[in-house]
């Protein structure tokens, strides 16, 4: 309940002045009259009229802007805080942290993917500082993209960053030309890279040259996967410990995390004919193979969707599985659910596959979860990902290969099931409410058809309630559908008089009562006026004198009608 209300004059006697209160007053009449004979009597450049309303529970007011006019307000330059003012990045050492080689990464991103290289590669090796160098208006281009937006954020002037950037950039181009120079970085065809990393123990430069051996390495190897080959015959002859271990694998890792953070280098390496949906359950297999492999040997049929990982991506599954290279595999983690919460399909041309896959990947990104990810990342992707398969546009190309409403009362029921987020649910609830309702889907079931009788179309529509009630829907969305199901099931069981045809039938009287109560348990009919309907038939069959008798002279036969009787609702 708001509290008691008040207007507010401010004033600005010139346009670069602050706001001052000038007065305060209860009627808003007088403030506004007051407030333009100010500006009219020239007595300031600007004044604006405030309501201020009390909120009686946290005594705080709340403003709302009735007038303003005269001069607009000037924007002053933002304050940046002494310690995030200058430039990021002051020395070329810190060229080579991780942030400024995704930046990197992201200006030069054309260069780097015409020459194949990634930018720790760029950084370490003589020839690629020269050609970068040689190019100018690439690198010139790549400093404006860096300085532009830094400007505003450091509050320094644009030239000053992009000469502060140019000579930053000189310097480190000079520093590994003069590496080169100076063969700092030897090359393996003449070495043992145990051995060196063993020689180096204990040099300032150690990482620094290191870097420049493992990506030397690298030098005239063109796509993925033969990179990823030569990077793993590296880590195979490594130190098997200790420092002189962690000198080559550490590179490594970096190249890694770079080269397969790369769309183009990932697919070179796991396979160039998959989809963006086998390739994300490709990374989470070489990930966590063992997880992998684990619920592939439950549920079979997971190795269809979930690609097998070989040649060189095999072996790195299998250094990541024994917890080596941490960093790696939280990048790739990462990298999946990026994917997930973005607007790619998982399958262009496949709606269906693409529940197929998404599913997947939530069984298999949820058994890994803790190890790589939390359970609420997880989650939290899922949810994003699922708004984009209740939209109109993917729906309607998952229901188009339907050639019936009942195909696709079972599709969009399918597609119920697989959509996580209360929201979402409710979207795709929504589409399937109005597929049921329609005059479509009655027409469809209550027309007498040669492929199908009244009988069988009554079971049909009873698996799709059970269907529908492990959807996990809202309750309200479970029981308004599951309505109308039944709704229907009772128009073509009325139409064909079923129930009333077996409660006459000269069938024996077990075989009756069989028969009534499946219907009433919603086995063969849907719940709902249908499966009433049998029920009353059932238990007047119950109450008959002579039923009475037949079952009293064989009380045995009553014994596989308990469950169906609990079933039904007509035995504790």
């Amino acid at each position: 309940m708001a509290g008691p209300v008040h207007y507010e004059v401010y004033v600005r006697k010139t346009p670069p002045a602050p706001w001052s209160l000038q007065m305060a007053t209860e009627d808003r009449a007088q403030a506004i009259q007051i407030a333009e004979d100010t500006l009219a009597d020239d007595r300031a450049a600007a004044v604006r009229v405030t309501k201020e309303t009390l909120d009686p529970d946290t005594m705080e007011f709340t403003s709302v802007t009735v007038l303003t006019r005269g001069a607009p307000e000037i924007q002053r330059k933002r304050v940046v805080p002494e310690d995030q003012a200058g430039p990021r990045c002051s020395a070329p050492h810190d060229l080579y942290t991780p942030q400024a080689r995704e930046t990197i990464g992201r200006v030069l991103d054309d260069w780097l993917a015409r020459n194949g290289v990634t930018a720790f590669e760029l950084l370490h090796r003589p020839d690629l500082a020269e050609k970068l160098e040689a190019s100018g208006v690439e690198l010139q281009h790549a400093i404006q993209k860096i300085a532009v937006p830094e400007s505003q954020d450091v509050g320094q002037p644009v030239h000053d960053l992009m000469r502060h950037y140019q000579k930053l950039s000189d310097q480190v181009v000079e520093r590994v030309v003069m590496a080169g120079r100076r063969n700092l970085f030897p090359c393996l065809q003449d070495h043992s890279i145990a051995d060196l990393a063993h020689r180096m123990a204990g040099q300032p430069d150690r990482a620094f040259i290191m870097g420049g051996v493992v990506s030397g390495a690298l030098k005239g190897l063109r796509g993925g996967r033969a990179r990823l080959e030569r990077l793993m015959d590296l880590a195979d002859r490594a130190p098997p410990d200790g420092a002189p271990h962690a000198m080559v694998m550490v590179p490594i890792e970096q190249l890694l995390c770079e080269m397969l953070g790369n769309r183009t280098s990932l697919a070179d390496v796991l396979g160039p004919s998959l989809d963006q949906g086998a390739s994300l359950a490709a990374v989470v297999r070489m990930v966590a193979p063992a997880e992998i492999n684990a619920l592939i040997a439950r549920d079979p049929r997971l190795a269809l969707q979930v690609p097998a990982v070989e040649g060189p991506a095999a072996r790195l599954g299998t250094r990541l599985e024994a917890g080596q290279f941490p960093l790696l595999s939280a990048s790739l983690a990462r990298m999946v659910l990026r994917e997930l919460v973005g607007p790619r399909r998982l399958r262009p041309s496949d709606p269906a596959g693409e529940i197929d896959i998404l599913r997947t990947l939530a069984t298999a990104l949820t058994i890994t979860a803790g190890r790589l990810l939390t359970l609420d990342e997880v989650q939290t992707a899922f949810n994003e990902r699922s708004k984009a398969i209740v939209t109109a546009d993917f729906v309607a190309a998952y229901v188009k290969p339907c050639t019936t409403v009942l195909c696709e009362a079972e599709a969009l029921t399918r597609l119920c099931e697989n959509v996580t987020g209360a929201a979402n649910k409710r979207s795709a609830a929504r589409w399937l409410s109005a597929c049921v309702s329609s005059l479509r889907f009655e027409s469809e079931m209550r027309t007498p058809s040669a492929s199908q009788t009244a009988a069988q179309k009554l079971g049909v529509l009873a698996g799709l309630q059970r269907a529908v009630r492990t959807c996990e829907l809202s309750e309200r969305d479970d029981a308004e559908i599951n309505a109308i199901i039944g709704t229907v099931g009772g128009m073509v069981e009325a139409e064909a008089r079923i129930v009333i045809m077996v409660a006459r039938s000269p069938a024996p009287l077990v075989h009756k009562l069989s028969v009534l109560l499946r219907l009433a348990a919603g086995e063969t009919a849907p719940l709902g006026p249908a499966a009433d309907r049998a029920k009353a038939e059932a238990v007047k069959l119950f109450r008959a004198p002579e039923s009475r008798a037949v079952l009293s002279a064989a009380p045995e036969t009553l014994a596989p009608l308990k469950g169906l009787m609990r079933a039904a609702g007509l035995a504790a």
